[in-house]
């Protein structure tokens, strides 16, 4: 029954039909008690698909994986206070990924909140805390007013993390009326001076200049402008190491992320006197270091912002080029694909694997961590494929993005490459990719250690002894990812060399299920 002919709805019916009209068509769902009425609403009012996660920061990372292949915001439902606060990292890394999506956070019923029961907290402040918008409804009549403008502020260009905290008693009330879509947020226009500024600078410093591409500015469509632009004037272009998604692979730009270490980030940026803001931010480290700056850059570099990431990265770099009457050119072919490495297991072996193996327009989620770094240069001539990275630095993404991913890619593959130790913070993404039967295929990087923080530890100067590395150490007892993998519903099998590897491989892309690589790092 269409939303303009229902009658007698309540708060909770009223968000369903007006999330349904304002496009929204996927929740990821660990509901409670306070849902329970927009449960109901879920399941008698169809258009919908409903997503479980086993744990809220499954369900928050699902949802930012279905943004970063859609551009468009799922729904959330999560249970009070300590739900949200159980999606948090998720929702940061999905904030600083400049994702969008709708979390419809259940609260205590208005006049239940003063008794001070065990679930009541300040969800308010949680909220605040990790999104662009949050707001609370008080009455049903008001909910489906409020769920158009939380969707409003998802689609905003850009992304955008808006809650929409329900109180039970707004939810079961009789009085709700779907409120009509509002128009999508303009994207804020470039400044002609930005423009003008960008092109005196690479007409007169083009080779000692770079063009740093962040936000959708790694997108297919936007990187033949920004190649279009570099090759006129001779500026050189890499991606921030924070990039939600980049289009890689035959006929996309080879592009290097900046590196993550502070020396090796010092010997790639030194070097220029302007650096060009394309949706990104001047690159800063990760941490502080003692006795170590917090910039990688000269310190004389100068910045230009050309577009923020409110801003179109592709309108920018398109009027650039006509201004500096830059000729259209081709990306150039990144050669043939690699051939399967065998033997021993090493970063660059499983990278020529991956770029060998894997089928077209494939999804790769990507929380290798330090194992990862360098898969990029092994896999320029892979086929066309999307590449998406923890952006946040909250580990426990990778899992649930590549199950998100895999919702939104309409049978596309997607590639899991993630480290153990992470892989334990949302392992249950891996019973919601059996429950919906979706392609994933999961390489787990199992060196049975953190070793990124092993690394850290020497970066702040100490030597680990043997209670650090105790606690850096997960071995004992050790992991066993084929039978937590079994006990989920997914197939699983185990490799000790690049070979074995490559047979699973080829294996699961030829299923539509899920399947776990568990792969032995010395």
């Amino acid at each position: 029954m269409a939303a303009a002919a229902q009658v007698n709805m309540n708060g909770a019916q009223s968000l369903v039909h007006t999330l349904i009209d304002c496009g929204v068509d996927t929740c990821f769902a660990n509901p409670g008690t306070s849902e329970m009425h927009f449960v109901a609403a879920l399941d008698r009012i169809p258009g919908i698909h409903c997503v479980l996660g086993l744990q809220e920061n499954v369900v928050t990372g699902m949802a930012d994986g279905y943004y970063r292949v859609t551009q468009r915001p799922a729904a959330t439902l999560l249970h009070c206070g300590p739900g949200l606060a159980n999606g948090f990292s998720n929702i940061h890394n999905a904030r600083r990924g400049r994702s969008g999506m709708v979390n419809v956070v259940g609260d205590q019923a208005t006049w239940h909140r003063p008794f001070d029961a065990p679930l009541t907290s300040d969800t308010e402040s949680i909220a605040r805390a990790c999104s662009d918008w949050v707001f609370t409804s008080t009455g049903a009549g008001d909910v489906g007013r409020d769920g158009a403008r939380a969707v409003q502020a998802a689609r905003r260009h850009g992304g955008g993390v808006a809650t929409l905290i329900l109180p039970s008693d707004a939810s079961w009330n009789e009085g709700g009326a779907a409120a009509k879509p509002l128009p999508d947020p303009v994207p804020a226009e470039v400044d002609p001076h930005a423009l003008e500024t960008a092109a005196r600078i690479l007409r007169d410093h083009g080779k000692d200049t770079l063009i740093l591409l962040g936000g959708t500015a790694t997108h297919a469509d936007t990187q033949e402008a920004a190649f279009r632009v570099a090759s006129a004037t001779g500026a050189s272009l890499l991606a921030e190491y924070v990039c939600a998604r980049i289009s890689r692979g035959q006929g996309r730009l080879q592009l290097d992320r900046v590196p993550y270490t502070g020396d090796a980030a010092k010997r790639v940026l030194w070097r220029y006197s302007h650096i060009i803001l394309v949706g990104a931010k001047p690159p800063v480290g990760f941490f502080g270091y003692p006795g170590q700056p917090s910039i990688h850059h000269n310190p004389e570099t100068v910045f230009h912002q050309l577009s923020r990431y409110d801003q179109n990265a592709e309108q920018a770099l398109s009027h650039l080029a006509c201004i500096l009457n830059a000729p259209k050119v081709a990306i150039p072919n990144a050669g043939p694909r690699p051939d399967v490495a065998t033997g021993a297991v090493t970063p660059e072996g499983l990278a020529r694997t991956l770029a060998a193996l894997m089928p077209d327009d494939s999804i790769v989620s990507d929380e290798s961590i330090s194992f990862g770094r360098g898969f990029y240069k092994e896999t320029f001539a892979a086929p066309a494929h999307e590449w998406l990275h923890l952006t946040g630095g909250a580990i426990g993404d990778g899992l649930p993005v590549g199950t998100g991913a895999a919702v939104a890619g309409g049978g596309r593959r997607v590639i899991g490459l993630q480290a153990d130790g992470s892989a334990m913070y949302s392992l249950q993404s891996l019973w919601t990719q059996a429950r919906e039967r979706l392609p994933v295929t999961t390489i787990i990087l199992s060196n049975r250690k953190y070793k990124i923080l092993i690394n850290e530890y020497q970066g702040v100067g100490a030597t680990p002894g043997p209670t650090a590395m105790s606690m850096l150490d997960l071995s004992d007892p050790n992991i066993d990812w084929v039978k937590i993998a079994n006990s989920m519903g997914v197939e699983a099998a185990r490799a000790n060399t690049l070979d074995r590897c490559g047979d699973l491989m080829k294996q699961s892309f030829g299923r539509d299920t899920p399947f776990v690589i568990e792969l032995a790092i010395n």
